[in-house]
């Protein structure tokens, strides 16, 4: 297993646009990380091309909500229900406006969609609050299904992530992204570019969704002050289906997305080094 422990160097913003699928010097891409805790694994081999403090438990911040989803496809709810915003909605610690206004209606399958392309912290807690049981009985339900998965270093305290208890392990991450890239409906919502309700338009938080080079089976991000910026993807690279887990990023806006691109180019390169010592 390789490890990363080098000090990250500043990242250029246009990097990710401008970003090259190949590196000639993956030692320089590798030290360039800058997401306290790292692991990118084949997740059919379950081979572990790099990791660092994979085992670290940590706030995990919005990465909460891939759980929340899963928890609510499995109780096979009517998404065709409609639900209304109420005022418990929209209270929450973030610092980011919530966009449903109370009385807005919306199905369950609308809501589910806006907790994973936006992050919508008020369409998560209406969906926990209009569970079976409510909100606490979800929360349940989360914590049992990562005990099901394996997710040893797991613990949800509710649907958002806002609270800095929501806890998880890039190694316990990868099973729980693995299982939603496994869900068709999680697979699409998680992974459009944007989504339209109620004539508002709600964009992807993953700015690497819908870009050229990038086949991205699932996936979800999340900030708190705590948790840095944190992302999680299932990506499809040549004929390997990898599991990204970046968290704690805490270098300038758009640091994660940024690691991201610095591992497909250091993948990029071992895939391309394999296949010449192949045809050798």
């Amino acid at each position: 297993m390789k490890r990363w422990g080098a000090k990250p160097a500043p990242l250029d913003p246009d990097a990710v646009a401008k970003a090259t699928l190949i590196t000639r010097n993956p030692a320089e891409e590798i030290k360039n990380i800058k997401s306290s805790t790292v692991i990118v694994q084949d997740v059919d081999t379950l081979e572990v091309l790099f990791a660092r403090q994979e085992n670290v438990v940590r706030p995990i911040a919005s990465i909460t909500k891939l759980m929340m989803a899963l928890v609510v496809v499995d109780r096979h709810l009517p998404m065709d229900e409609m639900i209304n915003i109420v005022t418990e909605d929209r209270q929450s610690e973030s610092e980011l406006p919530a966009r449903l206004a109370v009385g807005a209606r919306l199905s369950r399958s609308d809501l589910l969609h806006l907790a994973l392309v936006a992050s919508e912290n008020s369409a998560a807690k209406a969906l926990a609050r209009t569970y079976p049981g409510g909100a606490s009985a979800l929360v349940d339900a989360m914590n049992t299904k990562a005990q099901s998965l394996g997710m040893v270093d797991s613990k949800f305290v509710g649907p958002t992530g806002l609270s800095n208890e929501n806890v998880s392990s890039a190694t316990d991450l990868v099973k729980l992204v693995h299982a939603v890239a496994q869900q068709p409906l999680l697979r699409q919502f998680s992974t459009d570019p944007k989504h339209e309700v109620n004539g508002q338009t709600f964009r992807n938080t993953n700015m690497l969704v819908g870009r050229p080079n990038w086949n991205i089976m699932a996936s979800k991000t999340g900030t708190t002050r705590l948790a840095g910026d944190c992302l999680v993807m299932q990506i499809q690279l040549g004929e390997r289906k990898l599991a990204i887990v970046l968290l704690n990023s805490q270098g300038q806006s758009g640091s994660r997305f940024g690691d991201a691109v610095r591992v497909q180019r250091v993948v990029n390169n071992q895939i391309s080094a394999e296949l010449a010592l192949a045809a050798q």
